[in-house]
């Protein structure tokens, strides 16, 4: 069959999540054995996750060689492995639509995902870690947020934890705090808004359960930029998650109740002329990409997609536009950069390391690489070894020119990646790097 079509760009197709037949799991592994056969077949994305290592080797081993003999829980095994990074549709596979084949790996795991969780699969752990804004609430209370983190860090307690809840005893896992960014958050002063050509010139902040409850820091550090480049910045009125964790457990009613919650206030500033700026790549893949496709008739979800971006892709369309400030009076050294997978997926070109790099006496030693961690998939009992050995040539590159700091746009991977390295650097968020350089106290 011609390949000629997919000398185009790859396409989406909207998930077609509202139709029964989306659950029915009959239907869900035939398609995953259309899928996978091609896949098998192909095996250009051995390397990415462990997903496609699992299904070549069960194939190799089998009676056959070929996928019919492969058993049927097997399958189901290596929907298991993949965690819905996106890297195989964008960069690997040449049967994408608009390809005759229409493959979509992630999406047909996706649909896998939500037929396990239609028939309960998912247990306890799996529903408490993907709660990210109930967890966030409940361990920011001022006493209960001692515990927690005391818990967390206890090797007694932790050993426990692997045991009856499956979060592997040796994950580092986030500090919580009751100084959440939205409590304590100060945006900038009200400075005249200067659009750009390519830009709005006033920004509304959705700042994340990641770090609104546990590293607050960075919210503060964005403000402090934006305020600086005299871009007015406020607060979403109120926010809920972006539903990513629901996402990749395949629970989409979820994501639909958290998308009435979210979408209204959002797209209501997205038509007052904002942008929407979000610190955390996941979020604004959410937003850009998941749900438009999961409601791609609905005008409220485009006009929050077509006003969401990321910070260095917002911060670099207003340099384009000669708006931004390079004012720089500290170097930042040698600076390790990790472009985390939901980022690359975007589309939108290095622009962290475009702009870091425009700091004096800076290098950034980039890798554009999976770390490995991916949500809460390497926290899990079951998955923390794979997670560190996908991370391990990340690892490795970050090591290299021993860096001044070691930074990523996702700051899980960044956790993920100091604990890897087993090495003592400064982590630091990129929009904190620019702070850095700019002086700002």
């Amino acid at each position: 069959m011609s390949r000629e079509g997919n000398l185009e760009a790859p396409t989406r197709h909207p998930l077609d999540w509202k139709n029964p037949d989306f659950y029915d799991h009959a239907k869900t592994e035939a398609e995953m054995e259309r899928i996978f056969d091609i896949c098998h077949g192909c095996r250009r994305c051995f390397n990415l996750c462990n997903a496609f290592p699992m299904l070549f080797d069960a194939v190799d081993e089998s009676a056959s060689g070929e996928l019919h003999s492969v058993p049927k829980t097997v399958l189901w095994d290596v929907v298991d492995q993949c965690y819905l990074c996106d890297m195989c549709y964008m960069t690997k596979c040449p049967y994408t639509p608009p390809h005759p084949f229409n493959l979509d790996f992630p999406h047909t795991m996706l649909r896998a995902k939500a037929v396990q969780f239609k028939e309960g699969k998912p247990n306890f752990r799996d529903k408490l870690l993907t709660s990210t804004d109930a967890l966030g609430k409940l361990a920011s209370i001022p006493v209960v947020v001692q515990m927690v983190n005391a818990v967390n860090n206890n090797s007694a307690a932790r050993a426990l934890m692997d045991k009856t809840l499956g979060i592997h005893r040796d994950r580092i896992l986030p500090t919580y705090t009751s100084a959440t960014f939205r409590k304590h958050a100060t945006p900038g002063d009200d400075f005249p808004v200067r659009d750009g050509q390519r830009t709005p010139g006033k920004v509304v902040i959705y700042s994340t359960c990641y770090i609104n409850y546990n590293e607050p820091g960075i919210g503060h550090d964005l403000v402090k930029v934006l305020a600086h480049n005299e871009i007015p910045a406020r607060l979403l009125e109120k926010e809920a998650c972006c539903g990513m964790p629901k996402l990749e457990l395949g629970d989409l009613e979820s994501v639909a109740a958290l998308k009435e919650k979210n979408i209204p206030l959002l797209a209501e500033v997205a038509r007052a002329g904002y942008a929407i700026m979000t610190p955390i790549p996941s979020c604004t893949l959410m937003y850009k990409q998941e749900l438009p496709l999961m409601y791609p008739e609905d005008a409220d979800v485009a006009a929050v997609a077509q006003a969401m971006f990321d910070p260095f892709e917002y911060l670099s369309l207003r340099h384009a536009d000669g708006l931004l400030k390079t004012d720089f009076v500290q170097s930042l050294g040698r600076v390790s950069y990790h472009v985390p997978c939901h980022l690359r997926v975007q589309n939108i070109g290095l622009k962290t390391k475009e702009l870091l790099q425009m700091v004096p006496n800076t290098t950034v030693n980039t890798v554009e690489r999976c770390a490995g961690h991916d949500g809460t998939w390497g926290v899990k009992t079951e998955h923390f070894e794979m997670s560190m050995k996908i991370g391990r040539p990340v690892f490795n590159r970050m090591k290299e020119d021993d860096p001044d700091y070691v930074s990523s746009d996702c700051p899980i991977a960044s956790r993920h990646i100091l604990q890897g390295m087993k090495e003592d650097h400064d982590k630091e968020h990129p929009i904190s790097l620019l702070r850095i350089a700019y002086g700002l106290k």
